[in-house]
């Protein structure tokens, strides 16, 4: 119990670094980073075999974590950095003219942590394949994790990779879904449907969990069945259910912060609600 309560200390911290850094260039994406905190600080703090020190871009002999929703770039920065991957004072270029922090994820800006140009959107499950099979052929037992988004799965690339994976049995690689059912246009439902995307991804030969993201407790539990699933001949994916803007009242329950940022006020409103736990930047 100890150690998740000082998970959700980290998470708040996440969560001001991101309602932050989206305030000071008036651009980015708070909604979704959000949404995913808890399960971004469980898997860097906690989950994933990583070497801040030793980051190399081919990952060899660590877990690798490929963000396909690269929109959502606030919340991997700020775990990177609180991580040790950077100095967490960088975080203050954010989406500035040249620097390493982008508003999608640009491995040519050499920044350590990021592998792959992420946020063109559908093709982070194909690119985590490629990665877990490339494990394979190194005999590296380590995993390759994805998050991908709802709304990104309305492209059709997600399900030829959903085939592949199933048929070339890619059981080194854990998928998760953020499905906190909206997007940039308005709820994923009245956009396009994703229906029965349990079923859907069972018809398709995947392992399928679900989870609560905003419950550390779920996460971690959650995360650790996935783990047990790896290695037996079938990819896993987990859906988890988040809620857009979650940690701050008036970001939640509406797709309208997908990618708007906060003014001087509603930023002082944020911040006022998320207990500064590591020190701001």
């Amino acid at each position: 119990m100890e150690r998740i309560e000082e998970l959700k200390q980290i998470t708040s911290q996440i969560r001001r670094d991101i309602v932050r850094m989206v305030h000071a260039q008036s651009s980015g994406h708070p909604g979704g980073s959000l949404g995913c905190t808890e399960y971004m600080t469980a898997l860097y703090f906690e989950i994933m075999n990583h070497d801040p020190q030793n980051f190399n871009m081919d990952g060899t002999g660590q877990d690798v974590f490929i963000l396909s929703n690269g929109h959502i770039s606030p919340v991997l920065y700020s775990v990177l950095a609180r991580n040790g991957y950077f100095d967490i004072k960088e975080l203050a270029t954010f989406r500035s003219i040249n620097s390493r922090l982008q508003g999608h994820p640009a491995p040519e800006k050499k920044l350590p942590g990021i592998r792959i140009a992420t946020g063109s959107l559908g093709q982070g499950i194909s690119v985590s394949i490629g990665a877990a099979l490339g494990k394979k052929l190194n005999g590296d037992n380590n995993l390759v994790y994805c998050l991908t988004g709802d709304g990104e799965l309305q492209e059709g690339q997600n399900w030829e990779a959903a085939m592949f994976a199933a048929a070339h049995q890619v059981d080194n690689m854990i998928v998760t879904v953020d499905y906190n059912g909206k997007q940039i246009d308005g709820p994923v439902d009245e956009v396009l449907t994703l229906g029965d995307l349990k079923a859907k991804f069972e018809a398709f030969g995947w392992h399928v969990l679900t989870m609560d993201g905003n419950s550390m407790e779920q996460v971690l539990d959650t995360m650790s069945q996935a783990r047990q699933l790896t290695g037996k001949k079938k990819p896993v994916i987990i859906i988890m259910k988040t809620e857009m803007g979650m940690g701050v009242d008036y970001m939640m329950g509406t797709h309208k912060w997908h990618g708007v940022a906060p003014n001087d006020e509603q930023l002082e409103k944020a911040l006022e609600q998320l207990e500064e736990t590591l020190g701001d930047y």
